[in-house]
């Protein structure tokens, strides 16, 4: 019983969970989503149904396949060692992409503070190749520091984020909200399968959710529970604050902010406000920096330990931390900052989350094919089998439509990628095969 006491409640996992993926997700898709207008806030619908299946379904996976490994090690019960690689190669390259993003936008945040930052492609390069490097260094000290700094600076968005979901209504003008609707006369589905990346990157990292069931009360009841009501409430949050500030800030000013959130609220209050929340924006990028890094370099650790990534990825210091393997992540973002280097934060950041969701889809779409099998090797019940089937396929339908949204340079570039994986895992197979028998002469 006191054991028992001392483990996570449903409450707990949920609040867990909302905050994990909020993070800086949502820090610059107003400006992005003001581009395409307040039309394309009805994507949010379709993303919060199909991101709440794939939740769900990776709490399922979590369950039935307890071993490490995530969703590399729910693809390999499915589509066995290459599926293994290719789900942490492309997961690894997805976090990687995705690191360079939000670099993006904490500098965006803070042309307001260091003006020289915004003034061209030169100096937005620089200040998000120093971002990088600033927050891999920070994580040298290993996994404790990164995680006490991490709990504490994500609040710096998701405090202001949410507080507007709320305050925001009072200065809520309808008239605003009206003209921003559809300003560029795009055709109903058109907008919605333009603004599907971006909705979909406010999600990304609920597959972590699982993570914790050896630390929670009732898992088998509690993590599926908590993954649903933790995406529904992140969604919540998500679809209130950005219509609201469609209705606060005019649209071709809101599409064209480096800090949406803190312009909103200098015209709710005072500049000075503004600025504040532009700090606690900037202090919640790096903090979520900080935790992606380590959280990138652990998944090239985890794969380096399976004999699928090089040895130099799975080495670690006194303090835990693989400082070798960061380096080399340090240098493949610093290369991914140059490759998409533009004058405008915002368009920079589009591609990025395009390229991210891509490959970070594909491993979606591999690893929840996995839990079919698991629930075949466990022996699952008619009623389960049937509900997780039925949720699987909202899923992976999600995964497939959004893959399309993404576009055809995206999902051109994602395939790419996941050719030259194939290529590589060719050079990696030998590894897993049994050797052959030794046949002596003379013998048949």
């Amino acid at each position: 019983m006191a054991e028992s006491s001392k483990k996570m409640s449903l409450m707990g996992l949920t609040t867990l969970v909302a905050v994990n993926m909020m993070g800086s997700g949502i820090i610059m898709l107003p400006t992005n989503m003001a581009q395409l207008g307040a039309v394309s806030l009805l994507s949010w619908i379709i993303t919060a149904v199909g991101s709440m299946a794939i939740a769900y379904c990776f709490a399922q996976c979590g369950i039935y396949c307890p071993r490490s490994g995530g969703m590399s090690a729910y693809t390999e019960e499915a589509h066995a060692k290459s599926g293994f690689f290719l789900c942490s190669f492309l997961y690894f390259l997805s976090l990687a992409i995705a690191n360079v993003a939000i670099a993006i936008s904490a500098v965006g945040y803070l042309t307001s503070f260091v003006p020289w930052l915004g003034s061209g492609a030169v100096p937005l390069f620089i200040g998000t190749v120093a971002l990088i490097w600033v927050t891999i260094v920070a994580n040298f000290g290993g996994p404790a520091i990164t995680g006490k700094i991490g709990a504490v600076s994500v609040w710096g968005v998701i405090i202001p984020v949410a507080g507007l979901s709320i305050i925001g209504w009072f200065f809520f003008k309808p008239e605003l909200f009206s003209a921003a609707w559809n300003p560029n006369n795009l055709p109903l589905s058109d907008a919605i399968s333009k603004s599907i990346p971006l909705t979909l990157w406010a999600f990304l990292g609920m597959e972590s959710a699982a993570q914790a069931s050896d630390a929670v009360e009732n898992p088998k009841r509690t993590v599926p529970l908590a993954c649903l009501f933790g995406t529904l409430g992140a969604a919540v949050v998500y679809v209130l604050s950005t219509t609201v500030i469609q209705g606060i800030v005019p649209n071709a000013e809101l599409a064209n902010s480096s800090a949406p959130f803190a312009l909103v609220y200098a015209k709710m209050f005072t500049p000075l406000v503004g600025n504040i929340i532009m700090a606690l924006a900037v202090m919640a990028c790096i903090g979520s920096l900080l935790g992606w890094q380590f959280t990138l370099a652990q998944t090239a650790k985890m794969s380096a330990d399976q004999a699928m990534f090089p040895r130099f990825f799975g080495k670690v210091t006194a303090m835990d931390a693989p400082i070798v393997g960061m380096v080399v992540c340090g240098v493949l973002q610093t290369i991914m900052a140059v490759s998409t280097i533009s004058p405008n934060a915002s368009a920079q950041f589009s591609k990025l989350v395009n390229l991210a969701a891509v490959t970070n889809l594909i491993p979606y779409v591999t690893a929840l094919t996995g839990l079919l099998v698991m629930m075949y090797k466990a022996n699952a019940s008619a009623s389960t089998y049937t509900r997780n089937t039925a949720l699987l396929l909202i899923a992976v339908a999600y995964s497939l439509y959004a893959l399309y949204a993404c576009g055809k340079d995206a999902v051109f570039g994602g395939t790419l990628v996941l050719a030259f994986g194939y290529l590589l895992y060719g050079f990696l197979a030998k590894r897993f095969v049994d050797p052959l028998p030794v046949i002596e002469p003379g013998r048949r």
